[in-house]
């Protein structure tokens, strides 16, 4: 192995705080903490990268710096919350990634990312090292979009699905990337004479065929379109044209893939342990263990991500009815009363109560959008 890519442990991107608000399931903007971020350490250039695997033993980080390479990099466990972390030199931007998981059973997975701000096109999985720079000039837009966007406003939206819209015959029949849409679709949104466009889900996922539904990617838009500059760009040329974007939300359920959050670090951790809560039986997916906090965090943050680094103007949070009532779509016996023996999902509940009184404050003017399907 290089000596370029030596790995130190005397860098952090955590403060005691920001441990304990994780912890607390508050914290808001994880996603300048866990993930792949480059740095310089003492003038040297390289990346950071921040997982949480609590059950872990060890976790490696490996990747095309050192050949996919099993202890060439292993990360240093810093909290009792199962946070571990390190630097590594010479790592560079476009850099793919996994996470080695091993549990003191025996049990080892390459992971993807969960905060990874870009991943490979599927069928591949493994995580880019992505900045997410990107210079906006859609200052008049959001400095009035509070105005624009009360609750007294006229809105008309345009819902889409971005790699459904247009596609280029003459070229495979391939979907119009971010920057292609962004003029063409605004010209034609505006013409039309809507407000907004509600784009169907481009976190990353998977199966195509889900269209967006089954995300496994909550901090990184699809690569199958473009970069996440790309789509900055998209939303930047959309605002210039007095054009909101909305985005649908998946934080009901993720899928099961092996090679992403279930089962992250051998054991059930972003999903609930027991089956009867943590299972979706209408689309054989898993459910948010909204009960631990720091799940809560990370959900949380994911939600002021999109608002923030990609100026969002609304969520349209998916599956609402599912997240709330704990017997969604399933018959006597088949699910666990909450603490006071009744049906509403409470760690639900009070991460919507959070992400609907946070984001407003922080984003002012943003619109908080729910699917909720049960009447």
């Amino acid at each position: 192995m290089s000596a370029t890519y030596a790995i130190h442990h005397d860098v952090t991107r955590w403060g005691d705080t920001d441990l304990y608000l994780f912890d607390e399931g508050s914290h808001a903007e994880l996603w300048h903490h866990f993930g792949a971020h480059v740095s310089e350490r003492e003038g040297v250039r390289g990346v950071h990268f921040s997982v949480w695997a609590p059950h872990a033993q060890a976790v490696d980080v490996i990747g095309t710096f050192n050949g996919w390479q099993h202890g060439a990099h292993a990360l240093r466990r810093v909290s009792e919350s199962g946070v571990w972390e390190g630097f590594i030199e010479g790592v560079e931007p476009g850099a793919l990634y996994k996470y080695r998981v091993a549990s003191a059973s025996g049990w080892c997975e390459d992971k993807a990312d969960p905060f990874g701000f870009m991943h490979q096109a599927a069928p591949q999985t493994a995580s880019m090292v992505r900045p997410l720079h990107f210079i906006w000039t859609d200052d008049v837009w959001m400095d009035a979009r509070a105005e624009r966007q009360r609750h007294d406003q006229p809105m008309s939206v345009y819902e889409i699905h971005l790699g459904s819209w247009k596609r280029v015959i003459e070229e495979d029949d391939r979907p119009l990337t971010y920057r292609e849409l962004a003029h063409e679709l605004a010209e034609y949104v505006q013409d039309a004479g809507f407000t907004h466009v509600e784009l169907l889900p481009i976190t990353e996922h998977p199966f195509y065929g889900s269209w967006g539904y089954q995300t496994t990617g909550f901090f990184a838009p699809t690569g199958r379109y473009g970069t996440p500059q790309d789509l900055k760009y998209f939303i930047d040329v959309m605002h210039r044209c007095g054009i909101g974007v909305l985005l649908d939300w998946t934080p009901a359920h993720f899928p099961r893939d092996e090679f992403a959050l279930a089962r992250f670090d051998g054991e059930p951790l972003y999903e609930h342990p027991d089956p009867r809560r943590g299972y979706h039986p209408d689309w054989d997916s898993l459910i948010f263990n909204y009960d631990d906090p720091r799940v809560r965090s990370f959900l949380l943050s994911s939600a002021m991500f999109w608002l923030e680094e990609y100026h969002i103007d609304g969520l349209r949070v998916d599956a609402v009815a599912s997240m709330l009532y704990l017997d969604y779509s399933r018959g006597p016996g088949e699910w666990l009363p909450n603490a006071h023996g009744g049906r509403e999902n409470l760690g639900a509940i009070a991460l919507l109560q959070q992400i609907n009184t946070l984001a407003p404050e922080r984003n002012p003017g943003v619109l908080m959008i729910a699917e909720e399907s049960t009447a």
